[in-house]
């Protein structure tokens, strides 16, 4: 079963689930996104754009990391400018190992990547006028903007999120679902399941 996976590195759930899954991630096809893209398409805000809600993301993301064994230090200010990351991911190609240094250096590092580009671009052995040059492609602008388009397309309203071609699963916390699915797949298929997939409206907020 083909597996997609949607991400952004602004999103610390995204680094936890990469680090927790390495089997999985290394057999999905890793699809950068920016996750603010999502929420203008859909109305949404992101976590740390609700005050409390951020806090509590942030201490909970690394009670969490804790519990995982995943080593986790915040960069400098959150949220930040994505974008930078996300395009050098595409310009080499989103391996693996690639995807995992940007991860690693903003999220196991705690570093900047507006403020350290420099030394994010000297991990890959780029010096910043290559680096600069890379992710101005046009090829790599238009696969960004292709990952948004078809993460839209799929119903993706968040990162990370798994989609097998047929369900989407998101968050970290739906990663045993996933597995779950993954070895059954006729999980959605029990009754309930089949009943609160097409569950009416009982009240609806007027905004």
């Amino acid at each position: 079963m083909r597996l997609d996976w949607y991400f952004d590195f602004v999103s610390p759930y995204a680094y936890l689930q990469f680090e927790a899954y390495p089997e999985l991630m290394q057999t999905a096809e890793l699809r950068p996104v920016l996750f603010a893209g999502l929420l203008n398409h859909w109305g949404g805000k992101g976590p740390a754009e609700v005050p409390a809600k951020r806090l509590q993301t942030y201490r909970f993301t690394y009670w969490q990391a804790g519990r995982h064994g995943i080593a986790m230090s915040y960069p400098p200010a959150h949220p930040f400018n994505p974008i930078h990351a996300l395009r050098l991911a595409l310009a080499l190609d989103c391996r693996y190992e690639a995807i995992k240094t940007l991860f690693e250096f903003i999220w196991k590092e705690g570093r900047s990547v507006a403020d350290e580009w420099p030394a994010l671009s000297a991990k890959f052995g780029l010096g910043v006028a290559a680096a600069d040059a890379m992710i101005a492609e046009q090829r790599v602008k238009d696969a960004l903007a292709a990952n948004g388009r078809q993460a839209i397309a799929r119903g993706v309203y968040g990162v990370p999120t798994f989609d097998t071609g047929k369900e989407l699963f998101w968050g970290l916390d739906a990663t045993d679902m996933l597995l779950d699915y993954l070895e059954h797949p006729g999980v959605f298929d029990e009754p309930e399941m089949r009943r609160i997939a097409n569950l009416p409206i009982g009240a609806a907020r007027k905004f």
